[in-house]
């Protein structure tokens, strides 16, 4: 019985996260028609075409960040100590209240983690760079998929930006306030769950991008204090920081494993 409890809870919780999106899409669509007929009339159909295929993306993207594995550490990188390159000597600069670099193991799944790596209590799995865990997508954001999520987030905002301007467009003009709620209550409703879900996005969004060009993660950002090769360092001071162009640059356009243990220590950030 609890077992199936917990599914119908999980079921309930993932209707609830997409019955607003559905609401927004109906309305969307029906207004959209509307538009169609209008654009059709006058030949005009690119921006309603537009439309229509970026919602197709946002919702391409929201299932593969979705689905996409964001780093999960299956097993234990029996080459990590040659790959690493890092000296005992070196090893000596991180606190001692940590375990050196060779030995740090997850205290719940058992296996090696890399720097900037974290074990998800909800996934239970250790991710590589390690952002958050996100309830909305039911997946970690992590070193595979924070630029996709990111480049989903900027989509969404574009939808209901798109939604909200199609919305407001299509208010009715009515000669007292009674008819005009009448008239337009519904379409004011869904303009106004609109413009607070792209509040949101637009700071999520925001949020993310300031922490990509200071090359620090959401995790890292939050609980500095309590992570063994940051609690050291200065309130300013990151040591993955290496400039905001380079920092937005290697997120958005360089692929592959880094090894954060070279940048940590500046000996280069060479990538496997």
């Amino acid at each position: 019985m609890k077992v199936k409890w917990g599914a119908n809870l999980q079921v309930i919780s993932t209707v609830a996260k997409v019955l607003p999106l559905i609401v927004i899409v109906i309305t969307g669509l029906v207004k959209l028609a509307q538009e169609l007929r209008k654009q059709e009339e006058s030949g005009q159909l690119v921006q309603p075409v537009l439309f229509v295929l970026l919602v197709l993306l946002s919702v391409l993207l929201y299932f593969a960040v979705s689905l996409m594995d964001p780093g999960f550490i299956l097993s234990d990188d029996q080459d990590l100590q040659f790959t690493l390159g890092v000296t005992e000597e070196q090893q000596d600069m991180i606190p001692h209240t940590t375990k050196s670099l060779r030995q740090r193991r997850c205290g719940h799944c058992l296996l090696q983690q890399p720097m900037r790596s974290k074990h998800c209590q909800t996934c239970q799995h250790c991710v590589r760079r390690y952002d958050h865990h996100c309830p909305w997508i039911e997946n970690c954001v992590g070193e595979r998929n924070h630029r996709w999520f990111v480049l989903y987030l900027a989509v969404q905002l574009l939808v209901l930006l798109w939604a909200l301007h199609i919305a407001w467009t299509g208010f009715r003009h009515a000669p007292g306030w009674q008819l005009w709620l009448r008239s337009n209550g519904m379409l004011l409703t869904v303009a106004a769950l609109v413009a607070l879900l792209s509040l949101i996005v637009l700071l999520l969004l925001g949020s993310h991008v300031y922490l990509v060009s200071l090359n620090t993660t959401t995790w890292e950002f939050m609980s500095r204090h309590r992570i063994s090769y940051l609690k050291h360092c200065g309130a300013d001071e990151n040591p993955f920081d290496r400039g905001t162009f380079d920092n937005l640059w290697c997120f958005f356009c360089v692929w592959g494993t880094v090894v954060w243990e070279q940048v940590y220590f500046r000996e280069g950030s060479d990538q496997v």
